[in-house]
């Protein structure tokens, strides 16, 4: 858009807004719409800026050079949302390329119509798609109380109940006992550790094989801690060999 285009479109635009247009302005919209044609979806994006209306029901509408071309983009977009390209026989790769941008451009402009229908895939899913579908989908509960166990079944511990404190289904577990403001007992930040087992299907750990590696590992961390005692006192002791030697050297 040169200088001169840009004047009319200003023009243009006072006729929705009586702005007076200046020499200035039309040098000022032709550089920030140099690369814009001055055609008749320029004077579109106009029409369409003034017939929508302002956020304030007070305020003024005026459009900027920013308005025009996003909004003629839009109006071009739009012609080309069902847009397929008709190629010919035996065309090279530069023919596609030519031919590809002459009918984008077509179509954009409105010189040539675009597609009317979009297209649609037909048929339904091949047999092996339909085998591996089959089974999935939402069923009807068998009574009003399985409804209710759907409704909050989810992924994860929470879609279990817990077998050490026996939180229910969708609810956090519990430490044991409680008091006056939370009888049930605290809610713990995370699930019992047989309430984890439970959601990925492992099965319960009886209750004297729990007792039994409890202790064992009570007993691994009492014998870690004397070993570290035990080292402790041998370095203690080198210490102490150390000093002496070095007392019997000087005063010899």
């Amino acid at each position: 858009m040169n200088p001169s285009e840009a004047a009319e479109l200003l023009k243009h635009c006072s006729a929705f807004d009586n702005r007076k247009p200046s020499a200035a302005a039309a040098v000022a919209w032709a550089a920030a719409l140099n690369d814009v044609p001055f055609d008749n979806d320029a004077k579109a994006a106009v029409a369409i800026y003034y017939t929508t209306p302002p956020k304030d029901p007070d305020g003024k509408l005026w459009i900027l050079p920013h308005h025009v071309r996003t909004l003629r983009t839009k109006i071009r977009s739009a012609r080309l949302e069902n847009f397929q390209y008709e190629p010919i026989e035996g065309e090279t790769a530069a023919e596609f390329i030519a031919r590809l941008q002459g009918q984008i451009a077509a179509v954009a402009s409105g010189r040539a119509d675009p597609p009317t229908d979009r297209p649609a895939l037909t048929g339904g899913p091949t047999r092996d798609v339909a085998a591996a579908l089959e089974g999935f989908g939402r069923t009807v509960p068998d009574s009003d109380e399985q409804a209710v166990i759907d409704s909050v079944r989810r992924a994860g511990p929470l879609g279990v109940e817990c077998p050490a404190c026996g939180a229910v289904l969708g609810r956090p577990c519990r430490t044991p006992g409680g008091g006056d403001k939370q009888p049930l007992g605290k809610t713990r930040l995370k699930p019992h550790s047989a309430r984890l087992r439970a959601a990925v299907g492992e099965p319960e750990v009886p209750a004297a094989q729990r007792a039994e590696e409890e202790q064992r590992r009570r007993e691994a961390s009492r014998q870690a801690v004397i070993r570290a005692q035990a080292e402790a006192e041998i370095v203690d002791a080198e210490i102490v060999e150390d000093a002496q030697s070095t007392v019997y050297a000087r005063e010899s």
